[in-house]
């Protein structure tokens, strides 16, 4: 099946998926809920140095009144890419972080804002300490929240196996209108979409686990159950779909992309640094992510799940028509190693 009945096919799924209830979760791209800003060109900040929270203040800058107007009285979710709780590389960094911290207090927001995560392989709040973020909370009026032990909404989601709906248990922190999501994400390849950017950082990390669930040196509690997985819906296949259709509500509203040090190989765990120094932000998640993606010497072409968004239009995916304020894109580009497994997960 080539690309575009994919998405044809995927698209009249939809229609008919959205029937099931309790919650629609093939909300229309053209609704207010998440609904991107989506113009005929978009912008796209580019910036490089040597400290991760100086990148950051920088490349938000361009931004600061749209962001500010944007974010008015809302709550703000800082939400860091944690998919493990004990490998820097594979997490967030603090000083990138603070870097948006700062910049949000140079705009006036000093309140209402949140760092939350749910973290894949364990207690997400232990991340929290070992990373650092807990001394941002001294410095700074932010909230370190742990999505597993919040409210949530079900939404549904589709398995290759058996194309049925599976219930999937969503963060509501991320799906409330009233939140303005700030996708604090690290560049870095993975093992079944070839690299997790900003969007990824959002849908995949929406899904919850019960409290205490864990693996491999962290004790998991009998009868904890990880909802994660299920949007992986059991192929590289599912997946794509899943993160299409997922994306017109569960995106970010600022995205950025931290690739000071950037992992390579078989990411998003186990891969290996990348001496980047770069920094890449915009209020257009799907061309913040293609810029990123070209950053990393990625074919974009073969990434599906992005191609499917673009050709549904939320986003820009047309390099052609993406302004890159800072530095030029050409002087930045480096070839990341990809997963070992990488000509598996091309499906277009």
């Amino acid at each position: 099946m080539n690309r575009r009945n994919f998405l044809r096919t995927s698209l009249i799924g939809g229609v008919g998926m959205s029937l099931i209830k309790p919650t629609n979760l093939f909300a229309s791209p053209t609704s207010n809920y998440h609904s991107p800003a989506i113009e005929k060109l978009s912008k796209v900040a580019l910036t490089t140095g040597d400290h991760r929270a100086d990148l950051v203040f920088r490349a938000l800058q361009p931004f600061a009144q749209q962001i500010k107007k944007a974010i008015g009285r809302r709550r703000v979710i800082l939400k860091p890419n944690n998919v493990i709780i004990h490998r820097q590389l594979a997490a967030t960094h603090v000083d990138t972080l603070e870097g948006v911290l700062e910049f949000l207090k140079s705009i006036g927001i000093t309140q209402n804002i949140v760092i939350a995560e749910s973290a894949a392989n364990g207690p997400t709040l232990d991340g929290f300490e070992n990373y650092g973020y807990n001394r941002l909370t001294t410095k700074y009026k932010v909230n370190l929240i742990d999505l597993d032990s919040q409210p949530f909404k079900k939404l549904y989601v589709a398995d290759e196996k058996n194309l049925r709906p599976h219930a999937v248990r969503f963060s509501s922190m991320l799906l409330d209108k009233d939140s303005y999501i700030v996708s604090v994400a690290r560049m870095k390849t993975h093992d079944r979409v070839t690299a997790t950017l900003s969007l990824k950082n959002i849908a995949l990390g929406a899904p919850i686990k019960d409290l205490g669930y864990g693996w491999g040196a962290y004790a998991r509690k009998q009868g904890t159950v990880n909802d994660k997985p299920i949007v992986h819906g059991s192929s590289f296949k599912a997946l794509h779909y899943n993160l299409f259709v997922l994306s017109p509500i569960l995106h970010p509203h600022l995205a950025i992309i931290d690739g000071f040090e950037g992992m390579e190989g078989n990411g998003p765990n186990d891969g290996t640094p990348v001496d980047h120094r770069v920094c890449v932000a915009g209020l257009d998640w799907l061309a913040t992510d293609r810029v990123g993606m070209e950053l990393m010497g990625v074919d974009y072409s073969k990434v599906a799940y992005l191609n499917y968004c673009a050709e549904a239009g939320y986003g820009i995916g047309d390099l052609d028509k993406i302004e890159i304020v800072g530095e030029p894109l050409s002087k930045h580009i480096k070839k990341y190693k990809l997963n070992d497994n990488y000509e598996k997960q091309i499906i277009i």
